[in-house]
């Protein structure tokens, strides 16, 4: 196997290439990378399929090509490849669902000996993740190579060729045919993932409308700054969503952007999918790549390099991704060009990338070869290199930091749910097994009265045990509100206020206090849930009860106004200070009174359920809360 490469650089074909050499050769691959316009491209095939007709032509335009040690833009590669073992099939489709163009492609193309695919695609209209799906559907075992077509980031038309045809759309591709051809394929990625993870909300395919419940172009904005955003897909494609996967990472670029603010990836995205934006590792980006392929390519002893690079790679560091290219061709001849995504097989698997660089070697030759790693004399741009890497080993370093305290912070928001979770648990048990011996309690000091009637002690008990019931209820309500029946009855609100004045009388008069009940109506039905209504009403009443000076009285007063009943609890006692303040959680504002702090936050939250307006009134002559009981007083409740 020989391979020539050459670079027209706006000459003519006939003063670049001297065709002679190629007549009496058989086996022939013609390679077209064309950063051109449309009509060069279809020149260039013109003349090569006269001056070679009996040769297997393929090509695609481009967003840069690669040459031996060289990266050009706007440019036109032609790589001629001649095999001595290997037979070539070349074949294009046209079918507009990618998948079935895949199929119908591999269909044509793959034979019992087939040892590499060769595939381009139009870069825009092409789905080219269904595109691989279909290859694979026919065979997934046979290695596969290329990418899509570019059109210098224009992002309006691509086209590709096979043979004397010019396509807008679809693939062309060729199969290299052999029992002695032997293929190397890997690639690199050097993208690293940075910043918060994100969840895809809402995806179709491979068009994205929804990312951590933002508009895609909303979100490359707020990350990426209006001006990227305004811009793309032309720029931001060298910060595409990462997604891990089971053997590699995965990049997803932009494509397209619709007028909706969703956006078009060069691949299937899946709702669901946890993604980060990634951003080029400079620093491994310029590290040399044959030492890490050294071993795999001296077996198979390379007498041709293809590479099909993202054109992220080239506009993320225009200045030194020749560094990258320059070590392949000091082993073999090397060609390429810069696709908008790249082809790659691994594990029976084809997977479509982005802001890779694929690497296909191929070699007749049965020796292995012993390669060396020459050493760099160039200084050239040193000084920016140096700046360029460690701004990057910044961003790295950074980013491993964030994410070693998101996992620590993760770790402890997971042991504090625990406990919380531990607490509750411990709480329900508690508060269930409380119910039985209060309950006991209860019922023999009323044994005790009806055989021995009152007194001091047993009254005392009594009140205590009143006190801690109404405890008992707001821990009951707290832990099991959502597993409570939510259903409302039929109460009176004057009998259910008497009812619970009675059962907190004896404790008033602890303190020397008495309920004064005033009503303006006899009957006052309204439809309520009654354990809501019993929060609202022992709440306030044992506030009364724990703040009112001794010697005053408590005033409960209940009036309709329209189809709204007004509850007012009103005594004298120490200002409230903060009157806003007392209904959060834990607030107590006389530290020395026992109590939880949970009471009046446990009443906002009934008030806020069910449309309750609250008003507090607190000076030195009165502390008044006042409950408006919106729209209950309904005249068709028949008393």
């Amino acid at each position: 196997m020989k391979c020539y490469n050459y670079n027209l650089n706006n000459k003519n074909l006939e003063n670049v290439i001297n065709f002679e050499k190629f007549k009496d050769k058989k086996n022939i691959l013609v390679q077209i990378f064309c950063g051109n316009n449309h009509k060069v491209f279809k020149k260039i095939n013109s003349y090569i399929q006269k001056n070679l007709p009996q040769a297997t032509i393929i090509g695609a335009t481009t967003d840069g090509e690669i040459i031996e040690d060289k990266v050009t833009t706007l440019n036109s590669i032609i790589s001629i490849s001649i095999f001595d073992k290997t037979s070539l099939v070349s074949d294009f489709s046209t079918l507009e669902d990618s998948f079935e163009n895949g199929k119908e492609l591999a269909t044509k193309l793959i034979k019992e000996d087939t040892k590499l695919l060769i595939l381009f695609t139009d870069g825009i209209k092409m789905n080219a993740e269904e595109f691989l799906n279909g290859i694979s559907s026919v065979n997934n075992k046979v290695k596969i190579c290329g990418g899509m077509a570019g059109d210098n980031s224009e992002f309006i038309q691509t086209f590709i060729s096979c043979q004397n045809k010019i396509l807008k759309f679809g693939s062309v591709g060729v199969a290299l045919n052999s029992k002695e051809l032997k293929v190397y394929n890997d690639y690199r990625f050097n993208w690293s993932a940075i910043g918060v993870e994100h969840t895809l909300d809402k995806v179709i395919g491979n068009r994205v409308y929804s990312i951590s419940g933002m508009n895609p172009i909303d979100f490359y904005a707020r990350y990426l700054g209006t001006d990227v955003a305004k811009n793309l897909p032309s720029t931001g494609i060298e910060f595409p969503l990462i997604i891990k996967d089971e053997f590699l990472n995965t990049a997803r670029a932009v494509i397209k952007k619709h007028k909706d603010g969703s956006l078009s990836f060069a691949g299937n995205l899946k709702e669901g999918d946890i993604v980060k934006l990634g951003f080029g590792n400079a620093e491994m980006i310029m590290q040399n790549p044959i030492k890490k392929l050294k071993k795999s390519l001296e077996k198979i002893n390379p007498e041709a390099f293809f590479l099909f690079s993202c054109m992220a790679r080239r506009r993320y560091m225009p200045n030194f991704i020749q560094i990258e290219i320059e070590p392949f061709s000091t082993i073999a001849p090397t060609s390429g060009f810069f696709t908008y995504a790249e082809f790659f097989h691994k594990k029976n698997e084809n997977k479509l990338l982005n802001q890779t660089l694929t690497i296909i070697a191929l070699s007749e030759n049965t020796k292995e070869k012993t390669i060396y790693i020459k050493k760099k004399n160039s200084k050239k741009n040193s000084e920016y290199a140096r700046t360029v890497k460690a701004l990057t080993h910044l961003i790295e370093q950074s980013s491993k930091d964030y994410d070693k305290q998101t996992k620590k912070l993760h770790k402890q928001k997971s042991y504090s749910n625990s406990l919380l979770l531990s607490q509750k648990q411990f709480l329900r048990h508690a508060v269930h097994e409380t119910n039985t011996p209060l309950s006991v309690i209860m019922g023999n000091i009323e044994l005790y009265e009806m055989q021995y009637g009152k007194n001091a002690y047993i009254s005392n008990i009594e009140v205590a045990m009143k006190n801690i019931f109404s405890i008992y209820d707001d821990l009951t309500y707290l832990i099991k509100k959502d597993q409570l029946d939510n259903s409302k009855i039929k109460i009176d609100f004057v009998d259910y206020i008497r009812s619970r004045i009675d059962f907190f009388s004896q404790v008033a008069l602890q303190v020397k206090s008495n309920f004064i009940f005033n009503f303006t109506h006899k009957d006052m039905p309204m439809f309520f849930n009654e354990s809501k209504l019993q929060r609202i009403v022992d709440n306030n009443l044992t506030n009364a009860i724990k703040y009112t000076f001794e010697n005053e009285d408590i005033f409960i007063n209940l009036s309709k106004e329209n189809s709204d009943y007004i509850l007012s609890i009103s005594s004298h006692s120490c200002v409230i200070q903060n009157p806003k303040k007392i209904f959060e959680e834990y607030y107590r504002e006389e530290k020395n009174q026992k109590g939880f702090g949970l009471g009046l936050n446990l009443v906002k939250r009934v008030c806020d359920e069910e449309n309750i307006l609250i008003d507090v009134v607190s000076n030195k002559d009165i502390t008044c809360f006042t409950y408006k009981f919106k729209g209950v007083a309904n005249e068709d409740i028949i008393a």
